[in-house]
């Protein structure tokens, strides 16, 4: 056994010495080639992934919002209704915001709570809409929640006046 190995090495060349320095630079950038392919691979993978989720997401989006009738949703009358409130409660709540301060904090911060829990409500009429036939008094709820935002807002801008103009009330009183 002995005499094969040394027969087999004698008949073959080896290099038993090291290697020369550009040996070990050219064995890292092959190293540094085959890392990038990886990050390059491993990114377009996620990339797929992350592309059918999001595609998966806008499906379930678009057929849950399809199932769900809105107070716009039941006539061009009621969508403009609809509309007319929200802008005005959102410019009232632009308002409400421009007149934020220490002195005024508390006020605004109870009627956005009152405001939240009057849409929490609102959604709840959205799924009586849904579910139930009578629809005329869930709409007529709808309106009124929408009337009751639009009064709060209107009571908090008067509050946060009187807030800061103390004397308007005053003068308003003598004249």
């Amino acid at each position: 056994m002995e005499d094969k190995l040394h027969q087999f090495f004698s008949e073959n060349d080896f290099d038993f010495q090291e290697p020369n320095l550009k040996h070990e630079k050219r064995f890292e950038q092959k190293l540094n080639k085959t890392k990038t392919r990886q990050r390059k691979d491993s990114w377009k993978l996620l990339s797929v992934a992350a592309s059918i989720l999001l595609i998966f997401g806008f499906y379930l989006g678009k057929n849950s919002q399809n199932q769900q009738l809105d107070l716009a949703d039941v006539s061009p009358k009621m969508e403009e209704v609809q509309n007319y409130f929200v802008t005005a409660i959102s410019q009232e709540i632009k308002s409400l915001e421009t007149n934020r301060s220490l002195d005024t904090e508390t006020v605004i911060e109870e009627a956005l709570h009152q405001i939240e829990e009057l849409e929490d409500n609102y959604r709840l009429f959205v799924l009586e809409l849904n579910n139930t036939g009578s629809k005329t008094k869930i709409i007529n709820s709808m309106i009124k929640n929408y009337q009751q935002r639009l009064e709060i807002l209107e009571n908090v801008l008067e509050q946060i006046e009187q807030i800061k103009n103390p004397n308007l009330l005053n003068n308003e009183i003598y004249i």
